[in-house]
């Protein structure tokens, strides 16, 4: 590491994970994002690298949550980085049990006196330690059931009033609970290169505990180590991905030599799973708004030995206008969303995302899909997916979708995981992170008719 690294980085974790919090608070940058840069650019070792995780997100996870705990032992305004701090500090007291109070405080006091003064130091140093001596209020005082709810697992109550609304109080509260918990670290095997047996047997070669999903056979879950930072990854054996977001290529179902449009494609892991389920025989080509993000694709094809995908630089929205009209078998429309299903990878987007977000939403929805219909081939078939988890995204697109295309008619969905074939209704199927301990996720399917 080079002395000009050991000054910035300079081996403390908790600074680190105020400067990216204050970061995402200042430019809503994501947290995901900047925790990986900061990682990267210091060379932050293993054991550094999971407490900075794990008190990032955590913070974060539970910010709403901890302004009840601090409110009471906090007197007048401080400012933003010192209400950051003491957040930070008492994530780390009331969540964490391997770490001493009195380490966290003493930590705490002494970064005050490096961003801050004296005076500054000495509040923070009260304030935990009066936490320390007295604990903090329960969030059963909370009179109001939904208010209750929405500070215990952090989350904006206007939406979890939305969430009870549409899925009652049971289902949103195992949700919002779930949104919490860490997430695991899944992997998808490229069946064009090995099978889940070899693909397991390399990763354990490499020192990582792997198990294979009960859901899905090419779904691997991995502890003990980065993936990423395997030979088997380099060799293109696995992909990183979500178990949630493998299930639209297994909806659609592409058969060897069809000829397949993925209309959101960057950064191409369902593209690839597409490919891999087509035996890398047919044709897909890839789109996405920005030019850059298909590198991204280009990289991820190379790297699994897939020379099927080709890329284009199109917008979903007017693909209709350049391509050839009823040319493609099959087509996913993985849209861009609210993202409301992956706060557990991102806690920040509970805090940023607001109503008016999911109206605008759902109009690029449907012109994209309006693209996709023109695209399609008779008797083709389209799967719409969404990574959020919100009816007027989902159900609602899907409703307006078919309302707006007479000529095309939801069908069931198949290849589904048999534990939640029961969850589809109608061609759609809304899965949340607690049914298979992943993102939360949306899947419909549709068959191109004749028009009436």
């Amino acid at each position: 590491m080079t002395k000009k690294k050991q000054q910035i980085w300079n081996g403390n974790v908790r600074d680190a994970a105020l400067s990216i919090l204050l970061a995402v608070d200042k430019n809503q940058a994501y947290s995901n994002l900047l925790l990986h840069q900061t990682i990267e650019k210091y060379k932050i070792e293993a054991k550094d690298r999971a407490l900075l995780t794990e008190i990032t997100y955590g913070t974060l996870q539970h910010k709403l949550t901890l302004d009840y705990y601090l409110a009471p032992f906090v007197r007048g305004k401080v400012e933003v980085w010192v209400q950051w701090l003491l957040r930070l500090s008492l994530f780390q007291m009331h969540y964490l049990t391997r770490i001493p109070p009195h380490a966290v405080v003493n930590e705490a006091v002494e970064i005050a006196k490096r961003r801050g003064h004296k005076g500054i130091a000495s509040m923070v140093n009260g304030v935990l330690r009066s936490i320390i001596r007295q604990g903090v209020r329960s969030t059963q005082e909370i009179a109001d059931e939904v208010e209750r709810l929405a500070i215990a697992t952090s989350h904006p109550q206007w939406l979890v009033e939305r969430y009870i609304a549409a899925y009652g109080i049971e289902r949103t509260t195992a949700m919002l609970t779930h949104n919490n918990l860490p997430a695991k670290q899944t992997v998808r095997v490229n069946t064009i290169k090995a099978t889940p047996e070899k693909a397991i047997a390399a990763l354990e070669q490499e020192g990582l505990t792997v198990l294979q999903s009960a859901f899905l056979p090419e779904c691997l879950t991995i502890t003990g180590g980065q993936a990423a930072r395997t030979t088997a990854f380099k060799q293109g054996l696995i992909t990183i991905q979500d178990e949630s977001s493998m299930l639209p290529a297994n909806v659609l179902n592409p058969q060897p030599g069809m000829r397949v449009l993925d209309m959101c494609a960057a950064p191409g892991g369902k593209t690839t799973h597409l490919a891999e389920k087509m035996h890398n025989e047919g044709a897909i080509l890839a789109l996405d708004l920005h030019p850059h993000k298909l590198e991204l694709i280009d990289e991820n094809t190379a790297r699994l030995s897939i020379d099927i995908v080709q890329t284009a630089p199109l917008d979903g929205r007017k693909a209709a206008n350049t391509l050839q009209k009823g040319s493609f078998d099959a087509i996913l429309v993985d849209a861009p969303c609210s993202g409301l299903g992956v706060m557990r990878r991102k806690p920040d987007i509970k805090y940023t995302k607001k109503i008016e977000d999911f109206a605008n939403l759902q109009a690029i929805q449907l012109a994209i899909l309006a693209n996709a219909v023109e695209l399609l081939k008779l008797e083709g078939r389209l799967v719409y997916s969404t990574c959020t988890i919100n009816q007027e995204e989902n159900e609602g697109t899907v409703q307006a979708f078919l309302k707006e295309h007479p000529n095309m008619e939801a069908i069931v969905l198949e290849n589904l995981p048999q534990q939640l074939v029961h969850e589809q209704r109608e061609g759609m199927l809304q899965v949340f992170p607690q049914h298979m301990d992943s993102d939360g996720f949306f899947v419909a399917a549709f068959v191109k008719k004749e028009t009436k």
